[in-house]
């Protein structure tokens, strides 16, 4: 059973500083509570309360809040309208989809003056007849009914036969209860029943698929059933969530201090090593917002990440951090990255060494019948007498 607690309200009143005697609106809707309780002491000066999508089964402990002027109960447990003489400020009052089948309890509501709007739209009593005209001549300072205006011709032609309908809807009232103490018995019957076929599986999903598969009758012993069963399915689900393995924190260095080459992201990629600088196109998502990325390029390595995605490769040669670069293409948002070697300029200046001599590399000589090559001459340096023995090099 959810109860309404001081912590409850105070977290449902953050608009008010979570002040909660000065609070003047409060929304306590889809919170499974059963019982309204504590806020007529708690907060007196509410204007606006929101109970609705709870398990609340009778309208009680509200008579202190005299300022109150919208109450809204629908899609709850509620069989009559009760303990609502005391709200003075009462201007509308919302009860759609209960199971209110006492429609002669609304008698209770002809104190309230200030009344205007009721809606009793999806319960029970809304399918006896001449139930439109009953409601209206018993409620006069009504204006809406169901969210449909009454004409002040309505409420006079209905005045005068209100004796006539509400002969016609106390018996209607007594036929429904008939029906409801049977349709109580037949619930706790199946119940039992489902209850023991469940106890009989001994997997717990297993026996939450055969209380969902069964079929129930539309009561409010049904929607506690499956509150209760939809709060079973939610805690489950958090034991799930909880079980679930902590996700990997991705390591990017070895040990040794070595950057790893990662792609998490999955993205193409085309790395060219030029003479004096690495060029890295990466095939980035062409509508991903500019925003999602990040570039670091460092000494020996570039890292990007792509919405919280991780692409990193190393390098074997020093980067110029200085002067590298970042550019996305407009047409196709791929990312480019230039990085400048920082030895390049020391390579380019230097230039490759050139040799000192001039040399003819001779040719292999067949020499009775095997190959012999002969030793590489110096034609810079070469001497006159060693002129006549080229010919026999070189022959």
């Amino acid at each position: 059973m959810v109860q309404i607690t001081e912590e409850l309200v105070r977290k449902k009143s953050e608009h008010n500083e979570c002040l909660i005697s000065t609070l003047e609106e409060l929304s306590l809707h889809q919170e499974d509570i059963e019982r309204i309780e504590h806020l007529q002491n708690w907060c007196r000066d509410l204007k606006i309360l929101l109970l609705q999508s709870n398990l609340i089964a009778k309208i009680e402990n509200l008579h202190k809040l005299k300022k109150l002027e919208y109450l809204n109960l629908a899609i709850n447990n509620i069989e009559r309208v009760e303990n609502l003489e005391a709200l003075e400020a009462l201007n509308k009052l919302d009860l759609t989809l209960n199971f209110i089948g006492e429609l002669t309890s609304i008698e209770c509501l002809k104190g309230n003056y200030n009344l205007r709007e009721l809606i009793l739209t999806g319960n029970p009593c809304c399918d006896y007849p001449h139930y439109r005209d009953y409601v209206m001549a018993t409620l006069p300072q009504l204006d809406r009914l169901d969210c449909e205006e009454i004409k002040i011709s309505e409420k006079l032609q209905a005045q005068k036969s209100l004796s006539v309908y509400r002969a016609v809807i106390v018996q209607k009232q007594a036929d429904y209860f008939m029906q409801r103490d049977e349709q109580k018995l037949r619930v706790a019957e199946k119940r039992a029943q489902l209850e023991r076929e469940m106890a009989q599986i001994n997997d717990e999903d297993s026996r939450l698929k055969k209380f969902w598969d069964t079929k129930s009758e539309h009561c409010p012993e049904t929607r506690m059933d499956i509150a209760k069963y939809h709060k079973l399915g939610r805690e489950k689900n958090k034991t799930k969530e909880q079980e679930k393995p902590v996700r990997r924190t991705v390591t990017l260095f070895a040990p040794c201090g070595r950057p790893y080459n990662l792609n998490q992201p999955k993205l193409p990629f085309n790395l060219k090593d030029e003479c004096n600088e690495y060029v890295l196109e990466l095939g980035v998502y062409k509508y991903l917002d500019t925003s999602q990325l990040q570039v670091d390029v460092e000494s020996n390595y570039v890292r990007v990440s792509v919405k919280g995605k991780i692409f990193q490769m190393s390098f074997s040669e020093e980067i110029n951090i200085t002067e590298a670069s970042v550019k996305r293409s407009q047409i196709t948002g791929y990312l480019l990255v230039t990085m400048p070697k920082l030895h390049a300029r020391e390579m380019l200046t230097l230039g490759p060494k050139k040799s000192d001599k001039k040399v003819v590399n001779a040719k292999p000589q067949e020499k009775n019948g095997k190959l012999e090559l002969k030793a590489a001459v110096d034609i810079e340096n070469i001497c006159s007498n060693e002129l006549a023995d080229l010919p026999e090099l070189i022959d």
